[in-house]
C-alpha cells in the first residue's frame, strides 16, 4: 500500500489489519518510534490479539518483509517461465519490479529503512531471499545475452546491481500526486535499464 492508502477496513482478518497498520506506522514514523500499544489501537485489537498471531513487533517487520519478497518472487517466476524472448521477459519483469514497489511503497520503505533492525537470523533469511530474487532476475539478463540481445559487458552482476540500486531510491524521493505519475516513471527506468544492455 502506499502512504496514500487507506487504513485497512474492519472486516480484514486480524493479522492483515495488524500488518497493514504496522506498515503504515513504520513507514511514517519509523520502527524504533512506533510502540506495540500504537499498532493494536491503529487496528482496533488488544495486544493479546496481537501477540496471539505475532509474538513481537520485530515478528511484524519481518513478516512485512516476506510478504513483499514472496509477493514479487512470484510474480518474477510466472513472467521469467512465461512466453516470449529473453529481452521481452526481462522487461516485463523490470516493470513489475517498479510497479510492485509504487503499489506497496509503505512496505518498500520499511524494508529499506529498517532491515537492519532485525535480529540477524532473520535479517539473514531477508538477505537469502533478496539474493534469490536477484539470482532469478540476473538469469534473465544472462539469457538474453547468450541469444545475442544483449551485450556480453557489462556482467550481467553489475547491470543487476546497477537496475536494483536505481529502484531502491524510490522511496527516499517519490512521492504520490506528484509532476510525474508512477507508470511513466517505471517506464523511463526500465528504458534506461535496457538501453543500456543493447547494443
Amino acid at each position: 500500500m502506499t502512504r496514500a492508502a487507506e487504513r485497512a477496513p474492519e472486516e480484514a482478518s486480524v493479522p492483515d489489519r495488524l500488518l497493514a497498520e504496522a506498515t503504515r506506522l513504520f513507514a511514517e514514523k519509523g520502527f524504533a518510534d512506533t510502540s506495540v500499544q500504537e499498532i493494536v489501537a491503529a487496528a482496533g485489537v488488544t495486544k493479546g490479539a496481537m501477540y496471539h498471531y505475532f509474538g513481537s513487533k520485530d515478528d511484524l517487520l519481518y513478516e512485512i518483509y516476506h510478504r513483499l519478497l514472496a509477493l514479487q518472487m512470484g510474480r518474477l517466476e510466472r513472467i521469467a517461465d512465461g512466453p516470449g524472448t529473453a529481452a521481452e521477459r526481462l522487461r516485463a519483469a523490470a516493470v513489475d519490479v517498479l510497479e510492485t514497489s509504487f503499489r506497496y511503497l509503505d512496505d518498500f520503505t520499511v524494508f529499506f529503512q529498517s532491515t537492519h533492525l532485525l535480529p540477524r537470523d532473520r535479517r539473514d533469511a531477508v538477505r537469502a531471499e533478496r539474493r534469490r530474487y536477484h539470482e532469478r532476475f540476473r538469469a534473465l539478463v544472462e539469457e538474453g545475452q547468450r541469444e545475442g540481445s544483449f551485450r556480453a559487458p557489462p556482467p550481467a552482476d553489475i547491470a543487476v546491481h546497477f537496475f536494483f540500486g536505481t529502484v531502491h531510491q524510490l522511496g527516499t524521493w517519490y512521492r504520490p500526486g506528484g509532476r510525474l505519475e508512477a507508470a511513466a516513471i517505471s517506464e523511463h527506468y526500465v528504458d534506461l535499464f535496457l538501453n543500456g544492455l543493447k547494443y
